[in-house]
């Protein structure tokens, strides 16, 4: 599919919402692009994502405040807020934050809600290319329970399509290379809104330039797996993930699931990473202002299964304040290389919280050992479940400790602390 095109890696970038919630402002998406294109453009990272809520002028947290105004152009869509975004004053919207960060050599992507404005719905907005308002392709009574800014639309009024063209229109005016759309994929009261999906796809596909589609919150449900591959380059296969150790065990579970659906241009998505300083301005994930809570062996072991998996990786800390340990897990240039060229990932067991991965590359087999159990055990896996009959005359490294190993003759075989994992490369 021609959209598959725009995302034949899994992306990579940084996004404003662990550290900022709805609150980050034009100067702090700036440093953060500063950052990535000084010390991590070169390693792949290229997105640089502006979180939900830009158009509320007075956000304060990642706690929304209800139905509090929202800055609006003339034909019901949302606009930045000029107090957080003042390159946008004079109707020039996201084009100057966007060259400023296409200058770079970077990408630039936004997040937004499905639907309408209710503020627009209220007025009874007019919609670009059509005589149908903002009241009549409505369908109030399809909302967001966590948000209350948006009514999602109604697919069969006469508008409703146009009013979505319109969006990405403005989007492609603005240059935007990455759409994150929220409260769809899964949004809790409805499942999956399909009709809005394919409306977004379809709006994509006119508007005349390449943008990588995401689909937020999760979990999007596997039987639509299908859907989401034609539709998206991007789904969220889980609901917002934080630094807490019950939902790293939990996502192998849900990696397991999503294996068999991943391919050029269409990828499952484990959500950001809750590395470095985040919470600066956000209560999610149960404490303010505070760097991750995982500790090392945690931190090692989900970027182990993000990359082994081919997750899209998001980072969520203040770039800015990332120490040398939290840089290094950002710029392994051979688990990016995993990430970025792997293929044919599977796990090929998980027994008593053990679990391994493996995944082929070029001339390479990848094998991930994780013990994801409360206690230190060790975690083996033979050589004929990795389809090698014996490596006694090649190259085993250790990817994260940059060093070479010894193994058995027909077993791999290490004792593993608590949460952690090791991961290896075997030259064939």
């Amino acid at each position: 599919m021609k959209h598959h095109q725009y995302a034949l890696t899994p992306p990579m970038g940084w996004n404003s919402w662990d550290c900022y919630g709805a609150t980050v402002r034009e100067d702090e998406v700036k440093g953060n692009a500063d950052y990535m294109a000084t010390h991590l453009k070169q390693y792949g990272w290229e997105y640089v994502v502006v979180d939900i809520q830009w158009s509320e002028s007075g956000a304060v947290s990642s706690a929304y405040r209800p139905f509090v105004p929202l800055e609006m152009d003339e034909y019901s869509r949302l606009i930045p807020a000029e107090n957080r975004f003042p390159s946008a004053k004079g109707g020039k919207g996201f084009k100057p934050l966007s060259d400023y960060i296409h200058n770079l050599g970077l990408k630039f992507g936004i997040h937004i809600m499905r639907g309408i404005p209710r503020q627009a719905v209220h007025q009874n907005g007019p919609i670009l290319g059509t005589n149908s308002t903002a009241r009549d392709i409505a369908k109030p009574n399809s909302i967001c329970p966590w948000n209350t800014d948006m009514y999602g639309i109604d697919v069969s009024k006469q508008g409703a399509q146009e009013y979505y063209n319109s969006l990405f229109k403005l989007y492609a005016e603005w240059e935007v290379d990455f759409v994150k759309v929220d409260d769809i994929a899964d949004s809790k009261l409805y499942g999956p809104h399909i009709d809005e999906i394919q409306m977004i796809r379809k709006a994509i596909d006119q508007c005349g330039r390449p943008m990588v589609l995401s689909l937020s919150p999760g979990p999007a449900p596997l039987e639509q797996a299908s859907l989401l591959e034609e539709n998206a380059n991007m789904w969220r296969m889980t609901d917002d993930f934080w630094d807490l150790w019950e939902l790293l065990y939990n996502m192998f579970d849900r990696c397991y699931k999503w294996s068999k659906n991943i391919g050029p241009g269409y990828w499952p998505d484990a959500d950001m990473l809750p590395l470095g300083h985040i919470g600066i301005r956000s209560v999610d994930g149960g404490a303010s202002d505070r760097y991750t809570r995982f500790t090392k062996d945690e931190q090692v072991t989900m970027m182990t299964l993000w990359s082994i998996f081919r997750s899209p990786l998001m980072f969520g800390g203040e770039l800015r304040d990332n120490d040398e340990w939290t840089l290094s897990l950002l710029t392994n240039e051979e688990v990016l290389d995993m990430h970025k060229n792997s293929h044919s990932a599977r796990q090929v067991y998980r027994e008593n919280d053990k679990v391994v991965w493996t995944a082929k590359g070029e001339n390479e087999i990848y094998v991930a050992l994780f013990n994801i159990s409360n206690d230190k055990q060790e975690v083996s896996v033979k050589l004929e479940a990795l389809g090698l009959s014996n490596i006694v005359k090649t190259q085993v490294k250790d990817l994260w400790k940059q060093q070479q190993v010894d193994i058995m003759d027909s077993c791999i075989s290490y004792e593993l602390l608590p949460h952690s994992s090791m991961l290896l490369k075997i030259d064939l």
